[in-house]
């Protein structure tokens, strides 16, 4: 007779938990969909939400945008988990939560104001040309501390990355630099050209 083996035991007995063990209040990341795990391997039964993430859709290199993501659905509080696909930009935690491994999580569940849930982030740019993927999971919760009756949806956003180092400025002092020398040889040699006439004609 086989036995599962003890880490899918393990396993199997967490997501059977309930209460404090998964309902984690404190937030979690590794969860918003950039990789095939989501928060809907712990929470699950209740209505999905819908979920958003608002800001601008191109930023200049290494400038700061600000975001939100917004959770809209029938629980009376809000979870979620943001993280970016390059490693070139930086997300920075915004009113009610808080940077961990480089991702945001809420560091509360946040109450719901008008079927609404939002957590707003920013987002430094790369200092070059590309593109950022956000990911975003927004968990709506009915505040029972359960891991049940709770709905998850997670969305995307992209950001176009204008500019960069390199792009115009470097070249346009170098035209200046280089073209600066020109006058000053031309100078001297015209103040040449006249200091041997002067010879000649004396």
């Amino acid at each position: 007779m086989r036995f599962p083996s003890y880490g899918a035991a393990g396993v199997l007995s967490l997501c059977l938990l309930s209460s404090s063990a998964l309902a984690n209040s404190g937030g979690m990341t590794g969860y918003s969909g950039k990789t095939s795990q989501t928060c809907t391997m712990c929470h699950s039964g209740g209505t999905a939400p819908t979920v958003e993430i608002s800001g601008p859709t191109s930023l200049e290199a290494g400038a700061t945008g600000q975001y939100t993501l917004i959770i809209r659905g029938p629980g009376q509080k809000g979870g979620f988990n943001v993280a970016v696909d390059n490693t070139a930009a930086s997300l920075e935690a915004g009113e009610g939560s808080k940077k961990v491994s480089g991702e945001l999580t809420h560091s509360a569940p946040k109450s719901a104001s008008a079927g609404e849930v939002r957590f707003p982030f920013t987002l430094v740019a790369p200092q070059s040309a590309g593109t950022v993927k956000i990911f975003g999971a927004g968990n709506s919760v009915n505040g029972d501390n359960n891991i049940t009756l709770d709905g998850v949806a997670t969305t995307t956003a992209s950001v176009t990355i204008t500019g960069g180092a390199g792009n115009g400025d470097n070249d346009d002092e170098g035209g200046c630099s280089s073209t600066g020398g020109s006058p000053v040889m031309l100078l001297s040699l015209i103040a040449g050209g006249m200091t041997l006439l002067r010879r000649r004609r004396n």
